[in-house]
C-alpha cells in the first residue's frame, strides 16, 4: 500500500475531520522519527496515518479499538510491524511494544494532541507561533490537555530521545504540514 492509498483508506473510514487531522499529524511525526532514527519512512508513515482507522467503528467500545484496525490492515496485507504497531498503540490491551515503530507510535500519538492544544491556546492559534519551550511549559501543567498522557509521551526515552528533542521533532513535523492541519 502506498501513501495515496493509505490516505484514501483513512478518509473512507474516518469521517470526523479532527480524527483525519490527528491521523495526518501522527503520520508526519512518525515520518520525522523514522528519518531521525534511520528507519523506513514509508512504513512508519503508514502506521501513523492508519493507526486510528477503526475509530468510527470502535469509539463506543475502546476495548476493541486498535484490534479491529490491526485486523483490517492485516487482511489488506500490510507489513506485520505496521500491524503490530497499530495493535499495540492502545494501552487498554497491555500488549508489548517490541519494535521501534511500535514504541514511536505509542509515544507520538498523545504528543500530537499536546502540540495541537498548545497551539490553540496561543493567541495566534497557529503552530508557527509556538516553539519547543512553549510546548514543554504546557507539558508541565498537569491540568492542561489531560488527555495527552505525559507518561506515554515520556516513553520517547525508549527511542533513545530526550523529551526536548522528541517534542522538537514532533513540533517541526507538524509545522511542516500546518495548512493540512488547519493550524
Amino acid at each position: 500500500m502506498d501513501r495515496a492509498q493509505a490516505a484514501a483508506l483513512m478518509r473512507r473510514h474516518l469521517l470526523n475531520k479532527n480524527m483525519r487531522k490527528h491521523s495526518l499529524a501522527v503520520e508526519a511525526v512518525m515520518r520525522a522519527l523514522a528519518r531521525r532514527l534511520g528507519q523506513d519512512e514509508e512504513k512508519w508513515g503508514l502506521a501513523g496515518i492508519l493507526h486510528d482507522i477503526d475509530y468510527e467503528e470502535t469509539r463506543d467500545d475502546p476495548g476493541r479499538h486498535s484490534m479491529v484496525g490491526a485486523d483490517m490492515l492485516l487482511e489488506m496485507g500490510l507489513p506485520s510491524d505496521v500491524v503490530d504497531a497499530v495493535r499495540a498503540h492502545n494501552d487498554a490491551h497491555g500488549l508489548p511494544r517490541d519494535g521501534l515503530m511500535s514504541k514511536a507510535l505509542y509515544a507520538c500519538d498523545p504528543l500530537t494532541g499536546l502540540i495541537v492544544a498548545a497551539a490553540l491556546i496561543h493567541p495566534d492559534k497557529k503552530l508557527a507561533a509556538i516553539d519547543t519551550g512553549f510546548v514543554l511549559n504546557r507539558f508541565g501543567e498537569k491540568a492542561f490537555a489531560r488527555g495527552a498522557s505525559r507518561d506515554q509521551i515520556r516513553t520517547c526515552s525508549e527511542l533513545g530521545l530526550e523529551l526536548e528533542e522528541f517534542v522538537t521533532i514532533g513540533l517541526q513535523a507538524m509545522q511542516a504540514i500546518a495548512p493540512e492541519l488547519g493550524l
